[in-house]
């Protein structure tokens, strides 16, 4: 038996210390550090009745490694794939995160019933038939799809064995506990042994595993910082309740890109994947409403094209409020400072109230000029003619600035059937001969003369 230790975690951060403190240096909240029975065995592994010949890794010159072009798993979902740049890379460890309800079993879930390869599902918060129940309304007829309800690591690597499959997920790392370690499910270190076994499978039998992780009021995701230091992609799912529509996002990819996006609708019988988000993000109103601008966005490879509706209105109290949904607010603040300094504007004694469709968060600085134009819409109570967009940037003095990839912008737009599009004027546009009306501004002027006369 090994000497049995004691150790410090805060349950914050996951931060060790050698004896209880009432403040955690790192996270500096207080009366979260806790004690844990620590008790480790000599020799540890992830293979409970599986004989193995662990081969020793030796250095190497980078040129002789040979490099060779990864080999992914295709999941038959289109906004997964993009997500992850192609697929699942075998031995890769994936964390998706969210929040409570939001749809993260019933998306894996989706995945594992739809492949064509053996794949076992293993739930520690459902039951069998609970997760019967959900594959039903899914896809009841699958012949690949294994459930497994446990939580110990040491009887899931035994299944494993017998079952060998092809994808394993894992529902929820923070339901998980092994005997290496004496403390309860959901602690700090339970949750990174946990991990560090199932990487040490992942990366050994060269099998993708997918786990769920919760996340904590703060947004978070739950347990220590190092999971997600540990594992090899990080995806957010996320989303209002109030809307049918889901975003997965890519906080953290070892193989890909984390610019991308995926859009899916929760429906009765899942998760649709949305291929088209641009005419799903942008409302078909035929009335001509105030307050109201399209922008041409980019999120990855994927153009879009999104609404945004602003609200000025005369400030009640004496401080005007400024209120962003899905934009930075700090950037709001600028934008307003910079029409009323550039253009001569009068907005500091009004409340701006600034929405983006969709329930979606956009990063993108190309959709500046798209907020100004919504703003000042609303202002003068004047519509913007149907048919227009924008993709530029505003910088501090007025300027219309250019953006990147612009072409794909302008393509996009031409083909949701858009007439005009308002771009910088030092923009080099590749395209000729494109049914898209461009034109090109150097001045927040030129763009209230061009809209409002």
């Amino acid at each position: 038996m090994a000497k049995t230790k004691t150790a410090f975690f805060c349950q914050n951060c996951g931060t060790q210390y050698a004896k209880w403190v009432g403040q955690c240096s790192s996270c500096k909240e207080w009366n979260t550090v806790v004690e844990e029975v620590v008790q480790k065995e000599e020799k540890r592994s992830w293979k409970t009745d599986i004989s193995s010949v662990k081969q020793a890794s030796k250095p190497l010159r980078v040129s002789e490694i040979t490099h060779e072009k990864e080999l992914r798993l295709d999941t038959l979902d289109q906004e997964f794939n993009r997500v992850l740049g192609g697929g699942l890379v075998p031995g890769s460890l994936t964390l998706l995160g969210g929040e409570p309800g939001i749809g993260k079993s019933t998306l894996l879930l989706q995945i594992a019933l739809k492949l064509p390869y053996k794949t076992l599902y293993v739930s520690g918060e459902e039951s069998q038939r609970q997760i019967k129940m959900r594959a039903d309304r899914i896809q009841p007829n699958s012949e690949n799809c294994y459930i497994l309800t446990e939580t110990k690591t040491q009887n899931i690597f035994q299944q494993i064995g017998a079952l060998e499959p092809d994808l394993v997920v894992i529902d929820s790392i923070q339901t998980l506990h092994t005997d290496y370690i004496e403390s309860a499910a959901g602690s700090i270190s339970q949750i990174r042994e946990c991990a560090a076994e199932l990487i040490k499978f992942a990366k050994e039998s060269h099998t993708p595993v997918i786990l769920v992780g919760h996340i904590t009021k703060d947004g978070t995701i739950a347990g220590p910082k190092i999971l997600e230091h540990m594992v090899d992609t990080v995806l957010q799912f996320e989303g209002d309740r109030n809307y049918v529509y889901r975003i997965l996002r890519s906080l953290k990819n070892r193989f890909g890109s984390t610019a991308e996006l995926g859009i899916y609708e929760m429906q009765g019988s899942g998760l649709r994947e949305v291929n088209n988000p641009s005419e799903v993000l942008i409302s078909k109103n035929q009335e001509d409403l105030s307050g109201t601008a399209i922008a041409a966005t980019v999120e990855g490879m994927r153009p879009l094209l999104i609404e945004i509706q602003a609200l000025v209105s005369t400030a009640v109290y004496g401080t005007p409020q400024r209120s962003a949904t899905g934009f930075n607010a700090k950037r709001l603040n600028m934008l307003l400072a910079v029409l009323e300094k550039r253009a001569g504007f009068k907005l500091a004694a009004k409340d701006v109230f600034l929405n983006i469709t969709g329930g979606i968060s956009v990063d993108d600085p190309a959709i500046d000029l798209a907020v100004m134009a919504a703003i000042l819409s609303s202002n003068a109570d004047i519509p913007i003619e149907k048919g227009i967009c924008f993709a530029a940037e505003v910088g501090l003095a007025g300027e219309i600035r250019p953006v990147q990839r612009v072409d794909q912008r302008i393509l996009e737009a031409e083909k949701l059937g858009f007439s005009t599009i308002f771009v910088s004027k030092n923009n080099k546009i590749g395209l000729k001969n494109t049914g898209i009306q461009i034109r090109k501004v150097s001045k927040i002027e030129d763009v209230v003369s061009a809209l409002f006369g």
